[in-house]
C-alpha cells in the first residue's frame, strides 16, 4: 500500500511543476504529516524531491527527475477506457485504478499535453442515471465485476419474484442502464441477463485455468467465447424485452402534431412502427389525421402515456380507455370552465 503511495506521489509532482502538502494530501487521503514522510523517505532513496519553504512553497521535482514507473498495470489500462463514467468506476471498484492509469499517461506526455486531461473532463460528462431517480450501489456490484474482468465463475444467489434460487454462471460483460446495473452471463450453455440488484449472495470460484474439461465444468476460470459482442448482445436482449412488454394494443386517432409527439410518449420502436404501418395503409384522413393501431404494455399504461398527447391524440379503441379519456378530459374542462 506505502509503495503503491509513493509511486503515485512522485508520478504527481512528475505530472505537475510544483504541488503544496494539503494538495498532495488530499489526492493521496493521507495526512500533511505523511506526506511529509512519504517525501522523506523519497529524497533518501535517491528521488530529488525538493520542499519550497514559505507561503507559496510546495513540493517539486528537481532537474526535470522522470521515473520510469509509467507502465500501465492490466487493469489500470482496462479502467482508463472507462474514465468516461466516473460513477460506475466507482460503483465497481475501479475508481483507484483509473486515477492511477491517468496520472501514469499524464506523466508520459509532454508538459505542453498535460492539461489535455482535465480540458476534456470540462468539457464532457456522461450522466448514467436517470432523471427523478437516486442511484443505488447493489452491494455485491464490485464481486461481480471483479470475477467479469477476470473471466471467473460465479456461484449466485438470485431473487426470483418471491423466490430466491441458486445459479452457476459465467460472468460476461456488466451493462449500466438508466442506473441499474445488469449482469450478461452465461447459465447451462445459454446467455442470460440478470439484474445486480437482486444478487443476495455471491461465491466466486478460486482455481486455475479451465483447460480440457470444457466451458462450463473444472477450474475457476471459464473459457470465454470470443465471438460474443457485449453491445449487441445487449441491444437484441434489450429490444426483446421491450417487446415483451408490449401485450395488448390501441387504435389511436392522432392530428400531425401528435404524429410527431406519439415516439415521446411512448415506447418509441412500437409508436414508429404504429406511424409507419398506417401510413402505408389508409394513410391520413381529409383532417390530416392518422389513426394508428399501436401495441402497449397495458390500458394503465397507455392511459398515463397517452395523456401526454392531450388533444392531439383521440383513444378510439377499447372502449373502456375511450370512456376514461372522456371522464378525464370533462374533468380537466371543469376545471378550466
Amino acid at each position: 500500500m506505502r509503495a503503491a503511495r509513493l509511486i503515485k506521489l512522485v508520478l504527481l509532482l512528475q505530472a505537475r511543476p510544483s504541488m503544496t502538502g494539503p494538495e498532495l494530501a488530499q489526492e493521496l487521503e493521507v495526512s500533511e504529516r505523511t506526506v511529509a514522510r512519504d517525501v522523506l523517505s523519497l529524497s533518501e532513496a535517491g528521488v530529488p524531491v525538493y520542499a519550497d519553504r514559505g507561503r507559496s512553497g510546495g513540493y517539486r521535482l528537481i532537474g526535470g527527475y522522470r521515473t520510469r514507473l509509467t507502465g500501465l498495470a492490466r487493469s489500470e489500462a482496462e479502467a482508463l477506457f472507462l474514465s468516461g463514467v466516473p460513477s460506475a468506476l466507482r460503483e465497481m471498484g475501479l475508481a483507484d485504478a483509473a486515477s492511477a492509469a491517468r496520472l501514469k499517461v499524464s506523466a508520459a506526455l509532454l508538459p505542453e499535453l498535460r492539461d489535455a486531461a482535465t480540458g476534456a473532463a470540462q468539457r464532457f460528462h456522461l450522466d448514467a442515471p436517470a432523471w427523478y431517480q437516486e442511484p443505488r450501489t447493489p452491494a455485491l456490484l464490485p464481486a461481480v465485476a471483479g470475477a467479469v474482468w477476470d473471466d471467473r465463475r460465479i456461484t449466485a444467489r438470485y431473487l426470483r419474484k418471491d423466490t430466491e434460487v441458486e445459479r452457476q454462471l459465467e460472468p460476461y460483460g456488466l451493462v449500466l442502464k438508466a442506473g441499474v446495473w445488469y449482469l450478461a452471463a452465461r447459465a447451462q450453455g445459454d446467455f442470460r441477463v440478470y439484474r445486480v440488484d437482486r444478487f443476495t449472495a455471491l461465491e466466486v470460484a478460486d482455481g486455475g485455468e479451465d483447460g480440457a474439461q470444457g466451458p462450463t465444468g473444472g477450474g475457476g476460470r471459464f473459457l470465454r467465447d470470443e465471438t460474443f459482442d457485449l453491445p449487441a448482445f445487449w441491444a437484441e436482449r434489450a429490444a426483446q424485452f421491450a417487446r415483451s412488454l408490449l401485450r395488448e394494443e390501441v387504435v389511436v386517432r392522432l392530428s400531425a402534431h401528435g404524429v410527431r409527439r406519439l415516439p415521446h410518449v411512448t415506447e418509441r420502436a412500437a409508436a414508429e412502427e404504429a406511424i409507419d404501418a398506417a401510413r402505408s395503409g389508409d394513410g391520413p384522413d381529409a383532417q390530416g389525421r392518422l389513426t394508428v393501431r399501436l401495441a402497449v404494455e397495458s390500458a394503465e399504461v397507455a392511459y398515463a402515456q397517452l395523456l401526454g398527447l392531450g388533444p392531439e391524440g383521440e383513444v378510439l379503441h377499447p372502449p373502456a380507455l375511450r370512456e376514461r379519456f372522456a371522464a378525464a378530459a370533462r374533468r380537466t374542462a371543469a376545471l378550466y370552465a
